[in-house]
């Protein structure tokens, strides 16, 4: 068996207003490759954005890898590092409050997504000195921008 791809990713997710317009955007590294992905969303919270981040970095990955994620979402890397994901999976998709899990339709697709990799999830400061986590959140940032103007324009 030949070993796996190692790759590495940045994600960010962004919201002008919560809800309102978000972006999204990851940075995909592996060897001398580099890969910027980017989207938004006319209505969401900046929660799904930072899950939306992580999902479609891992689904624009062609085969199995060995994936480290950085991200300066504590929701999104706590969920997996402190064993949330799981938790929430034994209870029924239910909190520890016993009420249902937010952005459950996100959490189900990035655990399939992301089970088809191995994952390590690493949690960053936002908005300091990580290169790469500051141009993710330019690009998401952009990505708000360019739909608000689409929408002027429609």
């Amino acid at each position: 068996m030949k070993p796996l791809k190692e790759v590495i990713i940045y994600t960010d997710g962004a919201c002008s207003g919560n809800p309102g317009p978000g972006g999204w955007a990851a940075i995909l590294l592996y060897g001398g490759h580099r890969k910027e992905l980017s989207g938004a969303v006319a209505v969401t919270t900046n929660q799904r954005m930072e899950l939306t981040a992580a999902l479609e970095a891992l689904k624009a990955l062609k085969e199995p890898c060995r994936v480290k994620l950085y991200s300066d979402s504590a929701y999104l890397v706590n969920a997996f590092q402190e064993g949330w994901i799981k938790r929430w999976q034994e209870n029924g998709w239910r909190t520890a409050k016993k009420e249902p899990v937010e952005n459950q339709d996100l959490w189900q697709e990035l655990l399939r997504v992301a089970s088809q990799h191995q994952v390590e999830w690493v949690k960053v400061t936002g908005h300091s000195d990580n290169e790469e986590n500051n141009r993710c959140d330019v690009l998401a940032r952009a990505a708000i921008s360019k739909l608000l103007k689409e929408e002027k324009a429609t």
